[in-house]
């Protein structure tokens, strides 16, 4: 079937096997495959918060099935990389971006089907990263991050908070205000919808077409700016922009690789907007802790007093102890995911600045032109200037505008020549 706007052999192949992608992981939905019902929550609360949950591979295999046959579905996935390389060759841009979206789907279902097992971890780890990994030889790790983050926000605790970090908004507040402020942002489209569910772990989440708020919460107006950013500008913002590509369909879909890209671009939004706060900061870098205790052994009641010790109540202690062994057992290691926030800002950050070194900055809007992954973008600049894959439309202005951008980068790199250690007993005398 040739598709409205093709003209050319090679654009059409690139669109067939895009559309087999998109449509061989439809069924493949990775949070849904992880969740623990309501039970798993309501044993844990009558044993008062002491006994682990009852969660083992059985547990997967029968309350939560996977809705595909896993060996089927690989199968199906190599085909496609088979055809890739038939048709396309071997060294084609399009179509190494592609084989590895299949190379990585199957890794998924690999992961999934190891569920509640020790493999489950160290595919996670493989796909998402670890608290121990380094950006480069001799550089601080995530955890390293966490550790520097909790000592400098404990300085300042409660010392910046203002009326906007007040919870005084509910649910039903929130939809209503990100509805109004979305439908500015998309105003040529009239069917994005924000709406209420409490199917979902965390406060938002978005879809193709949708943003979920969950219900029952409060939330402050600089939470409520965060979602606006987050998971409106960037989740929803990229995943428009992959759906209207004419030929690189695929780029509304996103593997692993592409989660580190947009987590990491949905925070550097939120920090280029002033949308985010150290509460949010604190946030993002406990998880990164919790995830390290899980890997050096810690169990879920563990990790649950961490919650506890940050503040948090049981309700949100349990959840966001959810967070770190889905997927996995109360003793068995982490799923990862949650470091790809932290992970994905400092790759992103670092790649704006050497793009700017390197006269590079029209590749940065490129972050938004769908799901995609940052060793990629040297490939999607070339099929931009090919007309294979179109301009994003929806690109925050703070991108949109590369010239304040390139100033913002040029002074970065510049201060992470200096060092702080010396600034800092300089400065003696200023900062008492």
């Amino acid at each position: 079937m040739t598709h409205t706007g093709i003209v050319g052999e090679y654009e059409q192949v690139v669109y067939e096997l895009s559309e087999k992608i998109v449509a061989a992981q439809k069924p493949i939905r990775i949070l849904d495959a992880l969740k623990w019902d309501k039970s798993v929550e309501e044993y844990f609360i009558k044993s008062k918060y002491k006994k682990l949950p009852p969660i083992d591979k059985e547990y997967y295999r029968q309350k939560n099935p996977l809705s595909f046959d896993p060996d089927k579905k690989k199968a199906e996935f190599h085909d496609i990389d088979k055809s890739i390389r038939r048709q396309l060759g071997q060294y084609s841009g399009v179509g190494s971006i592609m084989q590895r979206m299949c190379y990585e789907y199957c890794r998924v279902i690999d992961m999934l089907e190891a569920r509640g097992t020790s493999r489950f971890t160290e595919i996670s780890q493989e796909l998402y990263g670890s608290s121990a990994d380094a950006f480069h030889v001799g550089a601080p790790t995530l955890k390293d991050l966490a550790t520097l983050v909790t000592n400098t926000l404990a300085k300042i605790k409660d010392k910046v908070k203002t009326d906007a970090d007040v919870p005084r908004y509910t649910s039903a507040d929130a939809v209503a205000m990100l509805s109004e402020r979305l439908g500015v942002y998309f105003s040529d489209r009239k069917n994005i919808r924000v709406e209420l569910s409490d199917g979902i772990i965390a406060d938002a989440a978005a879809g193709a077409d949708r943003i979920k708020i969950h219900d029952g919460l409060k939330f402050s107006l600089r939470e409520i700016r965060t979602f606006e950013t987050h998971e409106g500008w960037v989740h929803l913002g990229t995943t428009l922009n992959g759906m209207s590509q004419p030929i690189c369909t695929f780029l509304s879909k996103g593997p692993p690789s592409s989660t580190v890209t947009q987590e990491g671009l949905a925070i550097i939004t939120e920090i280029f907007t002033f949308s985010s706060y150290p509460g949010r900061v604190r946030r993002l870098t406990n998880r990164i802790s919790a995830v390290n205790m899980a890997e050096e052994g810690a169990n879920f009641f563990d990790v649950f007093q961490f919650c506890r010790e940050q503040g948090l109540d049981e309700g949100d202690s349990y959840q966001s102890t959810i967070r770190v062994f889905r997927g996995s057992t109360p003793e068995g290691g982490p799923y990862t995911k949650d470091l790809s926030y932290s992970k994905g800002f400092i790759l992103i950050y670092n790649f704006m600045r050497l793009a700017v070194q390197r006269g590079l900055v029209k590749r940065i809007p490129l972050l938004f032109v769908g799901k995609t992954t940052l060793e990629d973008l040297h490939i999607l600049s070339d099929l931009l200037d090919e007309g294979i894959i179109t301009p994003p439309r929806y690109v925050p202005p703070q991108f949109t505008d590369i010239a304040a951008v390139s100033a913002w980068m040029v002074y970065s790199l510049f201060l992470n020549r200096l060092d702080l250690k010396r600034l800092a007993l300089d400065f003696k005398g200023i900062l008492q």
